[in-house]
C-alpha cells in the first residue's frame, strides 16, 4: 500500500516540530539550567529537527512530486508547530491557553484552510509556468 506523499510530509513535519518546540521551549522551565547550557541542549535538539524537517518539505514540495507550494507548505508548517506547541504547553510545562490564544490559534488554522482551496489549481499554474519557460528556454 502506497502512502501518499502529503500524508508523509505531514507526518515528518509532526517530529520536526516536535523536536524544534522542546528545543525552543523546554529550557525555559529548568530554572537550574545556565544559559549556555540551554543553549547547547537546544542545538543538540534542533539537529534531529532538520534531519526531518527538509525531507518532508522536499516530500511535500510540487517540484519534487509533492502537492504543496512553498506557501502552502509554510501554512501547514505553521499549523502543526501550533498542535505541537498545544500539546507541549498543556502536557509538558503545565500551563493552561487562554480563550484569546485559542481564538489566535484558530484563526491561523483558518489561514491553512485558505491556503489550500484551490490546491491542485495552484499546482497545475505553477506546474504550467515552469513549462512555459522550459519552452521559452529550449526556443533559444
Amino acid at each position: 500500500m502506497d502512502v501518499p506523499r502529503w500524508i508523509w510530509t505531514v507526518l515528518l513535519l509532526v517530529g520536526s516540530n516536535t523536536f524544534m518546540t522542546f528545543a525552543w521551549y523546554y529550557h525555559v522551565k529548568q530554572k537550574t539550567w545556565p544559559l549556555l547550557l540551554a543553549i547547547g541542549i537546544s542545538w543538540l535538539i534542533a539537529l534531529p529537527e532538520y534531519i526531518l524537517q527538509v525531507p518532508a518539505n522536499r516530500l511535500g514540495h510540487i517540484d519534487h512530486g509533492g502537492p504543496f507550494t512553498l506557501p502552502q507548505l509554510k501554512i501547514l508548517q505553521e499549523a502543526i508547530t501550533l498542535v505541537v506547541f498545544t500539546a507541549f504547553t498543556i502536557y509538558v510545562a503545565k500551563e493552561k491557553m487562554r480563550v484569546n490564544d485559542v481564538v489566535a490559534f484558530g484563526l491561523i488554522f483558518a489561514a491553512v484552510v485558505v491556503s489550500m482551496l484551490g490546491r491542485n489549481a495552484a499546482r497545475n499554474a505553477e506546474l504550467g509556468a515552469r513549462n512555459e519557460n522550459e519552452a521559452v528556454s529550449t526556443d533559444r
